[in-house]
């Protein structure tokens, strides 16, 4: 480059600095304007406040009216899966939020086949995903994965019971798993101390992973290692929900109200539902990360690993056998950009002949 050419290029009028240093801010437009998704499942047995709390959480009342089931029906029906979402914007934020809400789990006499359903639709999206990553219309694939899984306890027992264990065992290698600890109100403060030991203990105990908090950098402030060091603290966390608006010495609260007082959802002191939040908001990519490269990688390769490598004959690729999943995508893919190329040789041969 030409000393005449450096000099001009210096000499044009850009606002504000130019450097690299501006790439961070380049990446928080474009994910601004992208938006983001994230998708939340709550699992537990009825009657836990999962709605309740969501709905306290997201200030959003995902769920739609639906008929309480009695005692019997309880007894009888198999888990569903209802997907619920929403668009949320904050501060020019857009999230395409989904909860995926799970009733009937843990209400049969017979809760062996529980988990079966939730298997299947983490599976599903997961198949979804890999078929939209493997297809041509890649720049606007919908992530419907489940990123993150709030498992709720029950407070009423001593620690977690078979099924709890069961579940997390059978799904800690798909979903970041949040255990959470229900209806916190229904006891004291050593009570719920003992039961976060007891639920710790239970799960180290049973080679049960779940979701931890990534680990603090050197360089970051003071002020956002102890929130990360109380947030680690509080696991399990134990919450309660309530979406009723109470006054409390001049000021309004969410919270229930007991004749011997108000149990304010948003004190510290009360309950650890401003500590979920603020894990749930400020570790969600840390959630989607970790869904992308450790979850769906293991279900991609185990997938694939799955199909084989393609059949041969003599040396040669045996057409005569079964062709996978992942070779028809192959071909369609390879079918569709021959036929784009026999498109444009065929707009290029009209060209000279109208010239």
């Amino acid at each position: 480059m030409s000393s005449e050419s450096v000099k001009n290029f210096s000499s044009l009028e850009t606002p504000g600095y130019v450097g690299f240093a501006n790439l961070p801010n380049q990446v928080h437009r474009k994910s601004v304007k992208k938006g983001f998704e994230f998708t939340l499942m709550v699992v537990g047995e009825s009657g836990l406040g999962k709605s309740t709390l969501v709905t306290s959480l997201f200030l959003t009342d995902l769920y739609p009216e639906r008929l309480i089931p009695g005692a019997m029906e309880k007894m009888q029906q198999t888990v569903r899966l209802e997907p619920s979402t929403v668009e949320i914007e904050e501060r020019g934020v857009k999230l395409r939020l989904t909860v995926v809400d799970t009733p009937g789990y843990g209400d049969a006499i017979d809760n062996r086949d529980s988990f079966n359903e939730i298997i299947g639709y983490i599976n599903q999206q997961f198949e979804r995903f890999l078929k939209d990553e493997s297809g041509l219309n890649r720049k606007n694939i919908m992530d419907n994965r489940v990123h993150c899984c709030f498992y709720f306890i029950s407070p009423f027992g001593h620690g977690l019971k078979p099924l709890d264990i069961e579940f997390m065992k059978k799904l800690h290698n798909k979903v970041n798993i949040v255990p959470v600890i229900a209806k916190a109100d229904v006891l004291t403060k050593k009570e719920m101390q003992k039961l976060k030991k007891t639920v710790l203990e239970e799960i180290a105990k049973n080679g049960i992973r779940i979701y931890s908090l990534p680990e603090c950098d050197s360089d970051e402030d003071e002020e956002y290692k102890e929130q990360v060091r109380q947030l680690k603290q509080a696991v399990p966390f134990a919450v309660c929900g309530a979406n009723t608006e109470l006054e409390v010495k001049g000021r309004k609260v969410k919270g229930r109200l007991y004749p011997w007082g108000v149990v304010e959802v948003e004190n510290p002191e009360h309950c650890d539902f401003i500590k979920l939040r603020t894990m749930l908001i400020t570790h969600m990519q840390d959630l989607q990360e970790i869904t992308q490269q450790v979850h769906y990688e293991n279900y991609r390769s185990e997938r694939l690993a799955k199909e084989g490598p393609v059949p041969k004959k003599n040396g040669v690729e045996d057409t005569s056998a079964p062709i996978s999943e992942k070779d028809k995508i192959l071909q369609e893919k390879e079918a569709e950009l021959k036929r784009m190329q026999e498109m444009i040789a065929a707009m290029q041969a009209k060209m000279q002949q109208t010239k």
